[in-house]
């Protein structure tokens, strides 16, 4: 920026010209001069003298345009003093120790310039509000500029650090826009040209070129303008899908409410609004003009997970038919569908530029990964085919591997599943499984993430609906989909018990009409010696087993005609690692009977549930159990 040819006489001008008070109701000052003549370069000269040093370049242009600025109390600082005026700080208020304290035993450069700049730094204002505009020489560029940094001595903040003397003025310039953008007679060239850039935005975001929309939208909200900041957190948001986001008035808007207001509701409908709970932001959404009930139920809907994003037109005919796919963990399926879908998307008027409520929907948010929303972006929009690049970006890749091979790696947390365990049904309508396995009653509960079928995992005596669990029983928590072989599944990812004795497959229940597969896997214990892994397939059809082994460690148990791609013998081998073993089975069941799992909306999407029957049997006379509770001592932190 420093080494740029820069007119201070033009850039000042232009300030002096736009200038109005910040009070609309005061126009005492409509004709008060910001800065005064330039000084002279026997003045500069006599300043450096005086000084000891010369100055950097953009302040020393600075003054030779004006000797001085008004600022119009920017950041507490209210004038910029002359060459006569300026002098060194040299730490009036002891702040060299404070800081120096703080560095530590590696120290980031940064912090050792901070810390030396207190006793170094030319002090540049001459009215303030206990604040300092400091250029410090120690913290320099290949330019010669210095850095400058302002102080707010009543802020318990660190300094603001501009990299030079001009960059802090054009903050200052933009600074003073900002604050006067809302004032309908505070119309210049500066605003008419940033609003031109905020309508090009407009245009080239819709074009699918957000990347150029990108850095107008940018300038145009440090200046303040209408709009721009609004455009500018929808290409954010789509790009950071997993941040908040705050947009204003717009969520009261009828012709925008369906896509921001349930956006607007995700972070309370987490748990994670934190200013006074829902009230607060039921309140905040009422001062911005929203009906308070329209709000309740729209928080409601998103708490209980029943929210559906619904637009209107074509676009809303891609979008029911892409949430039936998610809905059963077809997610890439999905996805495809939504970006055939994106080139019919309109937009309700023209401060929307995205369809963020996408992002709301309980089985299509979670789709939208950073790169699926930067493909949204780079995809025209609202007829504007014609003038898309002419290159357009590749598509993004599915997320969903074939198979089950990767139920041995990394999950969300980048750790493997702790164990594992599965009923798949052939040719089943999902909805149907709490019927064939699911407790008396059972239905198909609202969706859920994996992090949340943890939590209700290991709360059997929480869970609606049951009245009596006993200690011996083993009911899972199992979210509910399809493969894309039409296998309907239920899939327990937690394992809260083991496989014992006393396990009594669900397969025969669940092939009422056709074939059923289980799969159990379970871990290691702790003590190699106390448990060793062991692995569990069963096949039934017409509601009789067909064949089933268990393996663990090296006894094996079996009974009917097993396949011979599907024979334990084969699979497990006592030369090779429990991985390598574990990876045998599952590559033996994709290829021998086409299972699969949708690894994506199992571990960062949300699925139906419901809780199982036991998958242990009652104990018989004679037999035993031992049931161990642990308490946290909620009075010890």
């Amino acid at each position: 920026m420093s080494g740029e040819p820069f007119d201070w006489h033009d850039f000042l001008g232009r300030w002096q010209a736009e200038w109005v008070p910040d009070d609309p109701e005061d126009d005492s000052g409509d004709s008060e001069s910001l800065g005064r003549p330039g000084a002279d370069e026997a003045a500069l000269a006599a300043a450096e003298e005086r000084l000891g040093r010369r100055l950097p370049p953009s302040y020393r242009a600075f003054l030779a345009a004006s000797d001085g600025w008004r600022v119009d109390q920017t950041a507490g600082v209210y004038t910029l003093g002359g060459v006569a005026d300026i002098g060194w700080f040299q730490d009036p208020h002891g702040l060299t120790p404070l800081y120096e304290q703080e560095l530590g035993d590696a120290p980031r450069e940064e912090d050792v310039l901070l810390a030396g700049m207190w006793q170094r730094a030319l002090r540049l204002e001459t009215d303030s509000d206990m604040s300092h505009a400091l250029l410090d020489p120690g913290d320099s560029d290949q330019d010669g500029e210095w850095a400058l940094y302002v102080y707010q001595g009543w802020s318990g903040e660190l300094p603001a650090r501009h990299p030079s003397f001009r960059a802090y003025m054009e903050a200052v310039y933009r600074g003073f826009h900002g604050s006067r953008a809302g004032r309908p007679d505070f119309v210049n060239a500066t605003t008419r040209l940033q609003d031109a850039r905020v309508e090009e935005a407009r245009r080239l975001a819709l074009r699918g070129r957000h990347e150029e929309a990108l850095p107008l939208l940018e300038e145009a909200r440090s200046f303040g303008r209408p709009h721009s900041r609004v455009l500018l957190q929808q290409l954010q948001h789509l790009t950071t899908p997993g941040r908040s986001q705050d947009y204003g008035f717009l969520a009261a808007d009828p012709r925008y409410l369906p896509e921001v207001l349930p956006v607007e509701a995700m972070t309370p409908a987490r748990g994670e609004w934190r200013l006074g709970g829902d009230d607060h932001w039921l309140g905040m959404m009422a001062a911005r003009g929203v009906d308070r009930r329209t709000a309740e139920t729209v928080l409601s809907a998103m708490r209980d997970g029943v929210h559906r994003y619904a637009p209107p037109g074509p676009w809303g005919r891609a979008v029911a038919e892409a949430w039936e796919e998610a809905r059963w963990g077809a997610t890439d399926a999905a996805w495809r569908v939504l970006r055939d879908g994106l080139a019919s998307w309109e937009p309700p008027g023209p401060e929307l530029i995205a369809p963020i409520g996408l992002l709301a929907d309980p089985f299509l948010g979670p789709l939208i990964t950073p790169e699926r929303g930067r493909e949204i972006l780079s995809t025209p929009r609202a007829g504007e085919a014609g003038a898309a690049r002419d290159t357009a970006p590749d598509p993004v890749p599915d997320l969903d591997p074939p198979g089950l091979a990767w139920l041995t790696g990394p999950t969300v947390d980048g750790q493997p599943l702790d164990g594992y365990r599965c009923v798949w049904v052939e040719g089943a309508d999902p909805a149907a499984l709490p019927a064939l396995l699911g407790q008396e009653g059972a239905e198909l509960d609202v969706p859920a993430t994996a992090r949340e079928l943890s939590w209700r995992a290991f709360r059997p005596r929480e869970r609606d609906g049951v009245e009596r669990v006993e200690h011996w029983e083993d009911r899972a928590v199992v979210a509910v989909g399809r493969t894309a072989q039409a296998w309907a599944f239920a899939f327990d990812g937690t394992c809260g018990r083991h496989l014992n004795e006393r396990f009594t497959s669900p397969a025969a229940a669940a092939s009422a009409s056709g074939r059923a597969v289980v799969v159990w896997r379970d871990p290691r214990a702790a003590s190699p010696r106390h448990r060793p892994a062991a692995f569990h397939l069963s096949v039934a059809e017409l509601g009789r087993e067909l064949y089933a082994f268990t393996v663990r460690g090296t006894e094996t148990r079996r009974s009917g005609e097993i396949p011979e791609r599907l024979d334990p013998v084969r699979l497990f081998r006592p030369e090779t690692s429990e991985l390598d073993n574990e990876l045998r089975v599952l590559e033996a069941l994709h290829l021998e009977l086409g299972l699969s799992l949708p690894r994506f909306a199992l571990t960062q999407g949300r699925l139906r549930t419901f809780t199982t029957r036991s998958w242990t049997r009652a104990p018989q006379a004679g037999e035993r159990y031992a049931c161990l509770t642990f308490e946290r001592d909620r009075r010890r932190p």
